[in-house]
C-alpha cells in the first residue's frame, strides 16, 4: 500500500481533531479527501508527512513508519500545503535550483518538472510577478523534484480563477497517472474530475470511504424539478407513496425527491392532469457529488 492509516486519532487540548481513523490507498490512486472546515483534513495530512505526530495509532507512507522512519517518508512524499511557502523574491529557476539541492537531485530534473507543470512560459520571472495559478504551479514543481512516489495536495486550487483551476486540475491529473495522489479539496467538481475514490470526514470520523463510480450508483433517490402554472397545494403530494422530500425553489417552481430507481416523471404527469394543473417545465436532475456530501457531514 502506498499509504496506511492504522486507528489515528490526534486531539488538540480538548478538541479531538482525528479519532481513530482508519483506510488505506493503493499505488496509482487519485483520492480525495473531503470535509468541512475544521473536519480534520489537515492535521491528517501533516501526520501523512511527518510535520507532526498522531496521539494515537500508526501510519506508513511507502511502507515507511511517520514516526520511526520520517526521512524515508519524506523522500517519498512530495507534500504541497494549503498555504504555499514560497520565496518571492528569488527566479523561478533559482527556486527550483535550491530545492534540488536540498532533496540532492540532477539539475537535469527542473527543466523536467517545468515542462511537467506548464511552468515553462514563467520559468525566466521572479515568484512574486506569477499570478497565484502560477506560484502553485511552483509549488507543485517542487513537490515533483526529487520524483516522488505519492503527491500529498492540500487544497491545491484554493483562490484560482476558473481557468487557473482547470490548469492545475490537468497538471495533477497528468502527474497522478504514475503516482498515488491524496488531495484535499472543498471543490467537488475537482474530485468528480479527477478522483478515482473518495473518502469523506467530519468531526474527526470517516463517514464514506467509496470508489467514486460505486458512490454514485449506489444512490437509490431520484430528484425531479417541476414547474406548475399556479400554487400547488402541499397536502396533494400524499399521492407519491415514494416521495421523500420536496422543496419550493421559487414562485412554482418544485423539487421533488423519491426513493426509487423508477423514472416517475410520468406518475408527476398524471398527478399535474389529476389536479388541474399545468407543467411548464419538467426535468429529471442526477445528485451530484456536492449533495451527497451534504448529506454526509450535515448535522453531524
Amino acid at each position: 500500500m502506498s499509504i496506511e492509516v492504522q486507528n489515528v486519532s490526534k486531539s488538540y487540548g480538548t478538541q479531538k481533531a482525528l479519532d481513530a481513523i482508519s483506510f488505506s490507498i493503493k499505488k496509482g490512486e487519485i483520492v480525495g479527501f473531503l470535509g468541512p472546515n475544521g473536519a480534520g483534513k489537515s492535521t491528517l495530512m501533516k501526520i501523512l508527512t511527518t510535520y507532526i505526530n498522531a496521539d494515537e495509532g500508526t501510519a506508513t507512507v511507502n511502507g515507511f513508519d511517520v514516526v520511526t522512519e520520517a526521512k524515508n517518508v519524506q523522500l517519498s512524499v512530495g507534500y504541497l500545503p494549503e498555504h504555499n511557502p514560497l520565496y518571492l523574491d528569488l527566479y523561478v529557476r533559482e527556486y527550483l535550483e535550491f530545492n534540488a539541492q536540498v532533496y540532492k537531485v540532477a539539475k537535469s530534473r527542473i527543466e523536467e518538472v517545468i515542462q511537467l507543470t506548464g511552468l515553462n512560459v514563467e520559468s525566466h520571472k521572479k515568484i512574486g510577478q506569477l499570478s497565484k495559478g502560477y506560484r502553485q504551479r511552483v509549488g507543485l514543481a517542487t513537490a515533483l523534484l526529487h520524483n516522488p512516489d505519492v503527491l500529498i495536495l492540500d487544497e491545491p486550487t484554493t483562490g484560482l480563477d476558473p481557468n487557473q483551476l482547470v490548469e492545475i486540475r490537468n497538471v495533477i491529473k497528468n502527474v497522478g497517472k504514475n503516482k498515488t495522489v491524496f488531495l484535499s479539496t472543498h471543490i467537488m467538481q475537482e474530485v468528480e474530475a479527477i478522483c478515482d475514490r473518495v473518502i469523506i470526514i467530519n468531526n474527526g470520523k470517516i463517514v464514506t470511504d467509496k470508489k467514486l463510480e460505486k458512490l454514485v450508483s449506489d444512490i437509490k433517490e431520484q430528484i425531479i424539478e417541476v414547474e406548475f402554472d399556479q400554487a400547488l397545494d402541499v397536502s396533494l403530494l400524499v399521492a407519491f407513496s415514494e416521495l421523500i422530500a420536496h422543496h419550493n425553489l421559487r414562485d412554482n417552481h418544485w423539487e421533488l425527491s423519491f426513493a426509487t430507481e423508477e423514472d416517475m416523471r410520468p406518475l408527476v404527469f398524471d398527478f399535474a392532469q389529476q389536479n388541474q394543473l399545468k407543467i411548464l417545465q419538467l426535468s429529471l436532475k442526477s445528485k451530484n457529488l456536492e449533495e451527497i456530501f451534504r448529506e454526509k457531514t450535515k448535522g453531524k
